[in-house]
């Protein structure tokens, strides 16, 4: 893990920066991924590349680190992202669970793009050389994942 840390350590920073973290959450959600890396590490399949994983799982350490510090300060969290009725829906805690749902029926690289691109705020560019594509093709793959969710939410 230590190769892997040396070897993605910054790209894991700066993409918890992408999503708003200040140095200083930054820093420490990057530690916590690869803690939580070490831990997971038998789960990695292989079937995305290192990065990637490691990106999914820095988002979620630092979704769980805004919700705790929600709970203390009652701030609300800064939706962005495309697809804003599929967003406003993940807004809505009861819908959140059939989004969720309909999100894993999805295959890759469809659920893998669409959630980089809106739970983890990506730009097209970055999930593209993530994949080692095209933009073009992180476009129409967001495109197409965001038709079949909203073909399953039907």
């Amino acid at each position: 893990m230590t190769a892997a840390y040396t070897a993605h350590s910054r790209q894991v920073y700066a993409f918890v920066r992408g999503l708003g973290a200040d140095p200083h959450e930054a820093e420490e959600a990057t530690q916590e991924t690869f803690l939580r890396a070490l831990k997971a590490l038998d789960s990695f399949r292989g079937d995305c590349a290192m990065s990637t994983w490691l990106c999914r799982i820095a988002r979620n350490v630092y979704v769980s680190h805004r919700r705790s510090a929600q709970r203390f300060s009652g701030d609300e969290v800064e939706e962005r992202g495309d697809g804003p009725d599929l967003v406003a829906r993940l807004a809505d805690q009861e819908s959140a669970m059939t989004v969720h749902h309909a999100l894993h029926v999805l295959g890759e690289p469809y659920k893998e793009v669409f959630s980089l691109r809106v739970l983890g705020e990506l730009p097209f560019a970055r999930i593209a050389e993530l994949f080692g594509k095209t933009e073009s093709w992180a476009r129409v793959t967001f495109h197409r994942a965001k038709a079949q969710l909203r073909e399953e939410l039907k």
